[in-house]
């Protein structure tokens, strides 16, 4: 079966200011107020918790690495706790999602969010019933860019790897369908925009209104 595999954050829905939040609070519980905005470094939370630890103690002057991993568990848990209050699917995504499904595509989600938190914000926004698998950061003892979450999310959905690809947005979905041999759409509507061309997916994708066309011209 073709199968249309799906990154979460940043390409499905913008969650970035729910995970903004959830950082700074962790900066605020330290006594060091805000030190990230929700909109200027939105790319930063979609390249995950610790990546927006570092940099805001990089802004604080500095931190080791271990005071990182003592945050990031406090981060999951504000997180958890507030996971869906700004966050949106991003316009014709569901649409999308449907259409494919109608023509005889399975969809998957493979994302390096952890699983119980990916579960909790899909049955909010109500459209975990819309695919047919999903892998998170801890499914399996390795997260992407390794390419097995990948295949996991493709064979899991009945799908086959040869007639797949991957639609996401950072250099970490670029890398993961390079390795696993599939084609990848980056959405140019996430906050790097058209600067993705730079990573050289094989097509960008502008609005998830063009995606079972681009679909059908990649993998059939």
């Amino acid at each position: 079966m073709r199968t249309v595999v799906f990154d979460l954050d940043g390409t499905l829905a913008d969650t970035s200011a729910d995970l903004i939040a959830s950082a700074n609070a962790c900066f605020r519980a330290l006594g060091q107020g805000e030190p990230l905005d929700p909109q200027a470094d939105a790319l930063t939370a979609f390249h995950g918790g610790r990546a927006m630890l570092r940099l805001g103690f990089q802004r604080l002057g500095g931190a080791p690495e271990s005071e990182i991993d003592r945050q990031y568990p406090l981060l999951l848990e504000n997180y958890r706790g507030a996971i869906a209050v700004h966050t949106r699917l991003y316009p014709g995504a569901r649409d999308a999602v449907k259409r494919l499904r109608a023509m005889g595509y399975a969809t998957a989600i493979c994302t390096n969010k952890p699983e119980a938190l990916a579960e909790t914000l899909l049955g909010l926004m109500q459209i975990r019933h819309l695919f047919d698998a999903m892998i998170g950061a801890d499914t399996l003892p390795v997260r992407k860019p390794d390419p097995a979450p990948y295949v996991a999310s493709v064979t899991r959905a009945g799908g086959a790897v040869g007639r797949s690809m991957l639609v996401g947005d950072t250099s970490t979905d670029r890398e993961t369908a390079r390795a696993a041999g599939v084609p990848v759409a980056l959405v140019t509507f996430g906050p790097e925009g058209q600067g993705v061309a730079r990573l050289a997916p094989e097509a960008l994708l502008n609005h998830f209104d063009d995606l079972p066309a681009l679909a059908a011209r990649l993998i059939g």
